[in-house]
């Protein structure tokens, strides 16, 4: 019995009449691949009373000088048969190997029953001859750049206010910038670049202000001095009283002794 497709064991048993057929072991390039493929799928229409249903041949150089146990006395060039697109080259050089593991062609018929194609007897590395060595390595770097370019797309998108998107768990969350928030932002901008005065300088101002009106609110401070107001707290702790209630209530005021020093 023989294993299927599908890694069952089938009742068909294994097709061996033609287990000892000498078989080739062909490696070549994919672009050689390719091109026999498109050969092979050509209708017979197309192809020339030459050519046959044939995708390429094999010709043998044998040098009749040399020993017969000599590998180099046997030479293969393979050509391929019908026409070629762009540079690939038709004529190739096949470096016959016998230094391989053994091994047997299979395939399955469309009933799903296994054969027994033969046995390689030899392998052959494909490469193009001296003379095609140029417009194959053209081939190559062609097909390199064209891998190597990235395609980019240009999309317009119409709302622009990040609402239709969605982040990925752990990033960012995408929110739309409010008036209220590009005001924020607008006056802390404003505070950095503020400059610190002289603290002497600075009580000479805050007297001065106090004595023009007794209550003043930080926001109106800061206007007045234009000083920034981790700096502007300080020094009104430093001079003021802060009023949790009553009439004059979130207003800061001088405190005693330096409201009768003034005095």
């Amino acid at each position: 019995m023989a294993e299927g497709s599908n890694g069952d064991f089938t009742d068909c048993f294994l097709e061996t009449s033609k287990a000892e057929r000498h078989v080739w072991l062909m490696k070549c390039p994919p672009l050689v691949a390719r091109a026999m493929q498109t050969q092979q799928r050509q209708p017979p229409s197309q192809l020339s009373a030459a050519d046959g249903m044939s995708i390429a041949k094999v010709i043998v150089a044998v040098d009749p000088l040399l020993p017969t146990d000599d590998c180099s006395s046997t030479q293969f060039k393979m050509e391929l048969s019908g026409m070629v697109d762009g540079n690939i080259p038709k004529c190739y050089a096949m470096d016959m190997s016998t230094d391989f593991v053994p091994m047997s062609v299979f395939s399955e018929s469309s009933q799903g029953k296994p054969y027994v194609e033969g046995k390689i007897y030899h392998k052959f590395d494909v490469k193009p001859q001296n003379e095609n060595c140029e417009d194959y390595a053209k081939l190559c770097r062609e097909r390199t750049n064209r891998y190597m370019t990235r395609t980019r797309q240009i999309q317009i998108i119409d709302n622009d206010s990040g609402m239709r998107m969605t982040a990925l768990p752990g990033m960012f969350d995408v929110k739309s910038s409010s008036p209220v928030e590009k005001k924020k932002v607008a006056i802390k901008s404003s505070e950095t670049k503020r400059t610190r005065r002289d603290p002497e300088e600075m009580e000479k101002i805050m007297f001065k202000l106090f004595e023009k009106q007794p209550n003043w609110t930080l926001k109106k401070l800061i206007q007045k001095t234009d000083q920034p107001e981790q700096f502007l707290k300080g020094m009104l702790k430093l001079l003021c009283v802060y009023n949790n209630k009553g009439a004059n209530q979130g207003t800061y005021e001088l405190k005693p002794e330096y409201r009768r020093s003034e005095e």
